[in-house]
């Protein structure tokens, strides 16, 4: 079971460092697991992100660069083109032919035109049910409109949409439990919380005033109270069902936090990153480094706390491992089988963590996590959102440039650049991002605009 918040930032729990916001559901999830503090999200922003997780491979393979709209038009860039394709494999497709029972409810976000015959949509992704939106829950997380179940638009809801994505995945697994105890599960909650637009039970909010420093500040710190209030629900559920001491559950974010005021409707974007650098759309650390906590009572020991970088990227080859799927022989998997870490073991990263962002607002759109090391390189192209015919070429034959390398297990803040002080070191940086910038580039989705 994973839980997926939205633009959560890496230090908005309490159990993650914040000084005001209270998650005690989370607190326990963690005691009761693994908190790992260098988990990373497979992409600064939303979709690719979401598409990332899904399939264990870069998001740039799949042709899914940046955040999608809703495909209503044509665009010069093919934008209205981009969603999750068919031949891409899931983890819900995996687990589903192992034979397992496949549930989404939440935000979707990795198609342009939802729940449209033109593009697959979830049940083609491997999920035998569904309740989603295609992307923020609108006109805000409080009594959403715009949910679709299974292809019909459910209409006007009451309640935050947090409560209301748990409510439907605990109604479905309570119905399978009762089908079928016995049949595995994997159930995907994709919160829209704490993206923007922000709206927050008045009870969390009333918490919060007096350590927050405006009411709108209250609201961001109650908005992901009420996330932990979700997980707490249908944890309580899972144990009701008695099916939580052989479920492994976890905890994460699609990327870092939103930065306050960036666009008029982010008035509410309240994130902590400390002491990262950046915050979402950076390929700095504070643009993927999210929280990331993990609990199975059968197999994880309780109370730890692990620094081994792991990725969502990992959850497809781990959940295939531990699932018995059959994963393709053909498949390019950026992730890795990390059941190792789950029992007290180490792990062996041979491919380093990479992205490339085309989109960052920071100049460094190529980083890469090597070890101890976070390296960033500039990429000698204009910003882009989509790769199509148009640029394919320019972008496969671009030259990296102004490498910075940090260690990151003695400057978490990454204020000493290493870049020059080692050649053999920097050469050797240099050379491997090149390397895993034009093998990814290479093997990337490209679209073609659609003809005048």
């Amino acid at each position: 079971m994973v839980f997926l918040c939205d633009d959560l930032g890496y230090g908005d729990l309490e159990c993650y460092g914040h000084p005001h916001i209270k998650t005690p559901h989370l607190n326990k999830l963690a005691a009761e697991g693994i908190r790992f503090t260098d988990c990373y999200s497979t992409a600064p922003v939303c979709s690719p992100s979401r598409v990332g997780l899904l399939t264990g491979r870069s998001p740039n393979r799949a042709g899914v660069y940046d955040w999608i709209p809703p495909g209503n038009k044509p665009r010069p860039d093919a934008r209205e083109q981009v969603h999750l394709r068919r031949s891409e494999t899931t983890i819900a497709q995996l687990l589903k032919d192992a034979g397992y029972a496949t549930c989404v409810s939440g935000k979707w976000h990795c198609n342009a035109q939802f729940n449209a015959a033109s593009q697959p949509q979830l049940g083609d992704a491997g999920f035998d049910h569904w309740m989603a939106t295609q992307n923020n829950a609108a006109p805000s997380h409080r009594n959403p409109v715009n949910y679709v179940r299974n292809g019909e638009p459910v209409g006007k809801l009451e309640g935050y949409s947090c409560n209301l994505a748990v409510a439907e995945a605990e109604r479905w697994l309570e119905a399978r439990t009762k089908a079928d105890a016995a049949q595995p599960f994997f159930l995907f909650v994709p919160f829209h919380e704490p993206h923007e637009p922000v709206a927050s039970p008045e009870d969390l909010v009333a918490q919060y005033r007096d350590v927050a420093k405006s009411e709108k500040e209250a609201e961001y710190f109650a908005n992901v109270a009420n996330v932990d209030r979700a997980v707490g629900s249908l944890m309580a559920k899972l144990k009701a069902l008695d099916r939580d001491k052989n479920t492994l559950v976890i905890f994460t974010s699609d990327n870092g936090p939103e930065t306050l005021s960036r666009y008029s409707r982010a008035d509410r974007s309240f994130g902590v990153v400390t002491p990262l650098r950046g915050m979402k759309l950076w390929t700095t650390d504070a643009g993927f480094r999210v929280a990331g906590i993990m609990r199975w009572p059968q197999m994880i020991k309780a109370g730890q706390t692990v620094n081994t970088p792991v990725s969502a990227l990992d959850f497809l080859p781990t959940f295939a491992a531990l699932g018995e799927a059959k994963v393709p022989d053909a498949l390019a998997l950026d992730g890795m089988d990390v059941r190792a870490l789950l029992s007290g073991g180490e792990i062996t990263r041979e491919k380093p963590l990479f992205w490339v962002y085309f989109n960052a607002i920071n100049e460094q759109r190529v980083a890469m996590r090597d070890g101890d090391f976070k390296v960033l390189a500039k990429v000698d192209l204009p910003k882009m959102q989509n790769v199509h015919a148009g640029v394919a070429e320019q972008v496969r034959a671009a030259s990296l440039s102004h490498v910075s390398i940090y260690n990151i297990r003695t400057g978490i803040d990454v204020s000493e650049d290493l870049a020059g002080k080692d050649e053999a070191q920097t050469k050797m940086f240099t050379e491997k991002l090149t390397k895993m910038y034009r093998e990814l580039t290479a093997g990337s989705h490209v679209w073609t605009p659609a003809e005048k």
